[in-house]
């Protein structure tokens, strides 16, 4: 990180005698001639992001409350659900970029005859879920390690005095769980906005699928502009310690007030 900030300062010559710019390639990125590509994809990081970590929510608090029941084959569950988060995301990315192929498996079952890299939105919704498929089960583990700290007595409490289902979901299982649902949400955020090889692979950037981490290595590889990428590189950090920082802020703060408020109704009664 120390690395990208000081070559950033720097211009984009290869050699010995490398100009000082200042900031000027921060300047150049945010608004110079080519901005649009850097708030572009940094409007494509954020779209990924928002909608594969609210999908990889609710699917994996669904499964999370799946795999907390007792049932044969529980423990079977829990492993082989774990086989889509450990497999390596390139490899995840080649498997599901044959499965998206014209004359791939999704198209064939669905007698569809889609290009789904040939275009932004079909492109961008196969992105989507691939890292969906992938990451669904961690969101589901993590989820699944708050509920079994809820003790069986608050739902039998609960049951006695007449709540179905749904309102121990609502005044039970959520509020409980809630810690553990926004250490989830806050990791997948925080590995969403540095996404690269879902993209890379799929469409190698193309389609407006390019995000932030795509757009650093086009800079510094493809292009030679080492000092425009590591201006990149610092401002995809910052974006990602920002959003780190008001999604605890926000989110987090409010979490530890409601248990401490908790806490103080217990001491006290």
């Amino acid at each position: 990180m120390v690395s990208s900030i000081v070559r950033s300062l720097f211009g984009d010559t290869l050699g010995e005698a490398v100009p000082f710019v200042g900031l000027a390639n921060y300047i150049d990125v945010l608004f110079g001639n080519d901005s649009g590509t850097f708030w572009g994809s940094a409007g494509t990081t954020y779209f990924f992001a928002v909608v594969t970590v609210s999908l990889e929510t609710l699917i994996g608090l669904a499964m999370a409350l799946i795999m907390n029941k007792a049932f044969r084959g529980r423990g079977l569950l829990r492993a082989s659900v774990l086989v889509p988060w450990a497999i390596p995301t390139a490899v995840t990315a080649v498997l599901w970029k044959w499965s998206f192929d014209p004359v791939g498996i999704i198209n064939s079952l669905t007698g569809a005859h889609i290009v789904w890299t040939g275009s932004e939105w079909p492109s961008k919704i196969a992105i989507v879920i691939a890292d969906t498929w992938k990451t669904a089960p961690f969101v589901a583990l993590l989820i699944l390690a708050g509920l079994q700290v809820i003790p069986d007595d608050v739902y039998e409490a609960a049951k006695i005095d007449g709540a179905n289902a749904m309102q121990r979901f609502r005044l039970i299982t959520l509020p409980l769980v809630r810690p553990a649902l926004l250490v989830a949400i806050l990791f997948r955020v925080l590995d969403a906005l540095r996404m690269y090889d879902l993209p890379a692979i799929f469409t190698h950037g193309a389609n407006d699928t390019t995000t932030l981490s795509i757009l650093v290595v086009q800079s510094t590889l493809s292009q030679l502009k080492p000092g425009v990428g590591g201006a990149l590189s610092t401002l995809t950090f910052l974006f990602i310690f920002i959003t780190a920082f008001a999604f605890v802020k926000v989110l987090g703060v409010d979490a530890v007030g409601a248990d401490e408020k908790t806490k103080t109704k217990e001491v006290t009664t």
